[in-house]
């Protein structure tokens, strides 16, 4: 059977589509084999091969050769085997071709299904792995449509719809069609319906490709994060720190009359940011963390992985937080369980009041939504620590 307009086809689709032709034509040959067995039984042992560079395809059967045939379908005579070729001995495989002439049609349809089958299958693993390369990373994207709590967005420079759900949202988001919006791509998945992308606003890589995105020193590596703990929507502790001694990472975060922190703080609608300069001492490490309380003495216990750490009493409920959130917040960043006494504990008790005296034990979240890995999130450390204490407790 010789085809020049079809082997032509597959050329153009192979210089459109940037697919090997060699692809199409291996899953062609498996096809158009599959339905010549469904057109002259099943029990043949054919085979339909495409001859590219002749533009020709031709269909061998093969049989064994036998001294008596009881399987026509199969197997050839030894008188019949050597008047195709005088060598033939019994036991060997004779390939006969079969004519082509009442196959055409049934071909062409096969073809035709298998190449169009084909390209959508290639075409999906193509966008597959392109967007697989956009995992973990900071997109800006157009809001295309709202159903119900999800929101649909469209990956620029793709036909690719991203969803986010509410849990991804940061709480206050309001979306309309149209608006661009920028989105964490969190993880990209295949499915039947075709590749499916999970963004989100509330994760902490969201958090992380924004410092990428607004300071260049992080993006190029003078300045490193070392971990992120956020309670989206309210607040986030952002460990950083710099091998290079000339290099301010805190500063450097906050920009010039702090430029870049508020760009970051406005993308998060209103989010406040502690940034906290890492240290490999975990005594100091965990003070920072507690920011923007004063800590008096931080004291650790390696085997049980806790630290007690000691406030002045008025400032008790600065260290804990809003219901805990940030004593919460320093655990997750630094890894450590705290726990939290304020300065009249450690006084004799007979100079302390009968009264009650308040404190928490904040441990790691076991929600497995949390990962340690993922430990990300904070607001700068001021030097001045008094300045710190005095602008916080405006709040």
């Amino acid at each position: 059977m010789v085809n020049k307009d079809f082997f032509k086809a597959l050329d153009e689709l192979e210089a459109e589509k940037k697919i090997n032709k060699d692809v199409f034509i291996q899953t062609l040959e498996t096809a158009l084999t599959s339905a010549y067995k469904k057109m002259y039984g099943e029990a043949k042992s054919a085979m339909v091969k495409l001859y590219p560079e002749r533009n020709t395809i031709r269909i061998f059967s093969y049989k064994t050769v036998v001294g008596e045939v009881e399987d026509p379908d199969k197997q050839i005579s030894l008188e019949d085997a050597r008047q195709l070729k005088k060598s033939y001995k019994v036991g060997d495989i004779v390939a006969v071709e079969e004519s082509t002439k009442d196959f055409g049609r049934i071909a062409a349809q096969t073809a035709k299904q298998v190449v169009m089958q084909k390209l959508r299958e290639l075409e999906r693993q193509t966008a597959i792995s392109e967007l697989a390369e956009k995992e973990d990373e900071l997109l800006t994207t157009i809001v295309k449509r709202v159903d119900d709590e999800n929101v649909y967005v469209q990956i620029a420079g793709t036909n690719t719809e991203g969803v986010m759900m509410k849990n991804d949202q940061i709480p206050g988001d309001k979306f309309n069609v149209g608006d661009r919006v920028k989105v964490y791509v969190k993880k990209i998945k295949d499915s039947f319906k075709g590749p499916q992308i999970q963004v989100s606003r509330s994760n902490i890589g969201f958090v992380r490709k924004l410092f990428e995105l607004e300071v260049p020193e992080i993006a190029s590596g003078e300045v490193k994060i070392k971990n992120i703990a956020r309670d989206p929507g309210n607040r986030a502790k952002v460990a950083v720190y710099s091998d290079r001694p000339n290099v301010d990472a805190i500063g450097a975060c906050v920009g010039n009359r702090g430029t870049r922190i508020n760009t970051i703080v406005n993308e998060l609608n209103g989010e406040k940011i502690d940034l906290v300069e890492y240290s490999d001492d975990p005594l100091e490490y965990i003070a920072r963390a507690l920011s923007p309380a004063k800590v008096l003495s931080v004291e650790t216990n390696d085997s049980l992985n806790m630290s007690q750490v000691i406030v002045p009493d008025d400032k008790l409920s600065l260290a804990i937080g809003k219901q805990g959130q940030n004593v919460r917040l320093a655990a997750k960043l630094t890894g450590w369980k705290i726990d939290v006494k304020p300065e009249s504990y450690l006084k004799p008790k007979a100079e302390v009041d009968n009264t009650d005296v308040d404190y928490e034990l904040t441990e790691l979240s076991d929600d497995s939504s949390f990962d340690m890995g993922d430990l990300e999130e904070l607001e700068p450390i001021d030097s001045d620590v008094d300045q710190v204490e005095d602008s916080n407790d405006k709040e």
